[in-house]
Parts: structure tokens; sequence; C-alpha cells
């Protein structure tokens, strides 16, 4: 693709907008994140390949230290592969380097071959005019035997975690967060976002820094990319990942936030035949629903297939971090399904529980569980089970529930299952 882009003059299609019901749209929804029918010979056995076939279709997996259950990028892979052995996902991180670490929509996991992207967005950091920007570039002019101290030892012994560099700093970082005063974690975190220095390993879960350049493959794709070419790019990415989404989704997913002129590069897919709008209700039993929607055309082909009947359900459970319902807003809209982590509520005034997973079942969110493991023990503890009021009230759907929670326990290693507390009585029968 060429790195400058004109807008196009050509009209706007007057064809009509193809409708699709709620159902569809949830389908193609969780098409698209490897969430429907049984997996593919290539991802059931679940070796790199496979996994870095998720990845790809995801754009990235959220990283997160919570461990009640797993880790979030973990959990993520199960849903879709069930279970698999997580040291491929090392090779494909640590040796391989077919994947490494940056922020998409948080600190993520995300393919190497779409470095470009990522490498575009650093190049701004810290530059623009805002209050923070100016901070920032002072904080680090006023901290250059920091950085010099950083970048050198790594130079001549990295990889190397955080705790080996020595506290140079002449001005200290000041902030209310959990990061005040933490000057070489604040330094990493600039030359990381700089694109000087890279994710290169982890040991015992703490990150190993090394210098960009010996972290990346040789095959890596090089190529400078202007605001525009990453929008477009990186907007055609987060509309597959979402199936069908409004201009508004696109912006809080993938590189979330970093959509300048979005709105153009839009008009600009839709003429170029790249992406088409389409809308969602059919405006008498169901009504339209608000703003512009819009379906990838590489995606046209699986739309039909579910449309025709081929739908494949799937039950599983979902990590609070899940591609599929980190939107919030959007996962109320299209699900009907309201969900907000409750880590950081005080235990009496929580809903539903400290990490909760939410079931999936076919195209609807029906309940949702509180697990945690014991890992000394062996034992997975199901604390409460949560049934949403359109939940199905059979016990086949009490049996695909137990059959995920199952699959969840050998992926975790656990011997035991324990369900505590309270279990709808919808499903009672099912998953005692």
């Amino acid at each position: 693709m060429s790195n400058v882009r004109s807008h196009s003059d050509a009209p706007q299609s007057t064809q009509k907008r193809r409708t699709l019901s709620p159902a569809l749209a949830r389908r193609l929804a969780i098409a698209r994140q490897r969430l429907a029918g049984e997996p593919s010979p290539s991802l059931s056995a679940a070796h790199t390949e496979g996994i870095l076939e998720v990845v790809r279709d995801l754009g990235c997996l959220q990283l997160d230290p919570t461990n009640v259950v797993a880790r979030n990028h973990l959990l993520v892979l199960w849903s879709r592969l069930g279970v698999y052995d997580p040291e491929h996902l090392d090779t494909l991180l640590w040796t391989e380097r077919q994947l490494f670490e940056d922020w998409a929509h948080a600190a993520s996991i995300v393919p190497t071959e779409d470095y470009p992207i990522f490498a575009a967005l650093k190049r701004d950091f810290g530059k623009g005019d805002s209050t923070h920007d100016q901070r920032v570039r002072d904080w680090i002019d006023q901290n250059q035997v920091l950085r010099r101290h950083i970048l050198n030892e790594l130079r001549r012994n990295g990889p190397l975690p955080s705790r080996h560099f020595e506290d140079r700093a002449v001005a200290d970082w000041h902030s209310e967060g959990w990061n005040a005063g933490r000057n070489v974690d604040r330094m990493l975190n600039c030359l990381w976002a700089q694109g000087k220095i890279m994710v290169a390993g982890r040991a015992g879960g703490q990150k190993l820094y090394d210098l960009t350049e010996r972290c990346l493959p040789e095959w890596t794709p090089r190529e400078s990319l202007n605001d525009y070419e990453v929008v477009y790019r990186a907007a055609q990415k987060s509309l597959r990942a979402l199936g069908v989404a409004t201009a508004a989704h696109i912006q809080r997913h993938y590189i979330r936030g970093c959509y300048p002129n979005l709105p153009r590069v839009l008009s600009d897919l839709e003429s170029e035949g790249r992406i088409v709008q389409v809308q969602i209700g059919d405006g008498k039993r169901e009504p339209v629903w608000p703003g512009d929607w819009y379906v990838h055309a590489d995606d046209l082909t699986l739309l039909d297939r579910l449309a025709g009947g081929d739908w494949q359900p799937h039950t599983t459970l979902l990590s609070p971090f899940d591609n599929l319902i980190c939107d919030r807003k959007r996962t109320e809209q299209l699900f009907n399904f309201r969900f907000r982590l409750e880590i950081y509520t005080p235990p009496a005034k929580r809903t539903y529980g400290f990490y909760v997973l939410p079931i999936l079942h076919g195209d609807r969110l029906i309940g949702r569980i509180d697990p945690r493991m014991d890992r000394a023990r062996g034992l997975l503890t199901v604390n409460t089970v949560y049934a949403e009021p359109h939940a199905p009230a059979t016990r086949q759907a009490a049996r695909t529930i137990a059959s995920a929670v199952e699959e969840l326990a050998r992926f975790l290693g656990a011997t035991e299952i324990a369900y505590g507390g309270r279990v709808p009585s919808i499903w009672k029968d099912g998953l005692r």
C-alpha cells in the first residue's frame, strides 16, 4: 500500500444497505472472534501456528497480572482453543519472535508482522502539545543520565530486569498513582514507548528488557507509515476482529483511541469497496439500531454462510478482559449484557464477585461464574453461578456449562471442582 492517499471524491453508493438481525450481527461478531463451532484441525492441536492464527484474527491479547484463575492472555486463547500448552505461546514470543509485547487497546501481545503500525505510534510519543506530553519531555530531558545508564547497561549486558538498574534520576517522577517516584520503571516505560527498547523475555513473571534491534527478527516489516496509513490498516483490523461495528466501536478497539481522521478513512474504505454499510434490525419487529454499522468486504462470504444457517453454537467461559467483551458499551448494545469488573470494588459492595467469567452460550451471554483456582490443592472452586433473565432453563444448557467448567479445570491442572454458594435453580441438577 502507498503511504500517501487522498480522500476519494467518488460519490457514496446509493445501494440499499443490507439488514442484519441482532442475532445475525452477534453471530458474525462471535465467529470473527473464533468463538463459534469446533476448532479447526490446525487449531485443535493448538501448536504455534494455531495460536498465531487466533492472535492474527483478534489483533491483540491483553496482558493483565490478575491470576485468580489464569492470566488473561492464556484464558482468551483457552476460550477459543480449548486445552493447549502455554509453552507454545512462549515459543512464539521468545524463540520465534512472531509475537511481541506492546500497547494495543492495553498492554498486549501482538503479531510481529504488524510492527509498522506500532512503530508509527511510537514515533510521536511525548511530542504533542498537551500538558502531559510537555511534562514527559521535560522529565526525560532532566534525567538524561538515567536514560544513558539504562541504554548502556542493556547494550553491554541485556536482556535485564528493571531491578538491575540504578536510580540515577536527578528529578523524581511525580504522580498520585502507583508509579510515583519509580524513576527506573518510568524511564523504561518511556524508552519502550519511544521504540528504543522492547520486552525481550520474562523470568518469574518479571519483564526482561533489551534494545529493540536485538529483539526483532530480520524478517520484521520495517516500512514507515504515515498517520493515514496507520489508521487505514488498523481500522480494517479492528473491524475484522469485531465482525460488525460502528466507527465508535472501531475507535475503542485494537489501537484504542489512536484513529485520527477515522471518518475520512472509513469513507475512503467504503468508496474502495473494502467495507460496506449495513443496518441492524428490520424497522418493524426490531427497530433499526442507530448509527452507521460496517462489515468488512472480506467477511461477506462468512456473513452469507451464517445467514444461510451455517452456525455451530459453542459454550465457553470468557475472561473479564476478553476481546469480545472488552468494550463494555458495545457488549451491552449487542448482547444486552451489562458487565463491570469488580476487582477494585469492596467485597461487601460486589454484585457478582472478584473475577467473574461471563458464560457464552451460542450467540448469547447467558450468565456468569465467580471462580478461584487453588493451585497448591489442585482445586477449582466455583463460588457462585448466576443466570441472566433470558437464560435457557434446561438441563442441556446446564450440562454444557458444566462441560466448559470441566475443560477449564483440565487447562488449569485442577484435579477437583467444587461448587459452593449459590447455583441457579434452573441449572442446579446439571451443575452439582
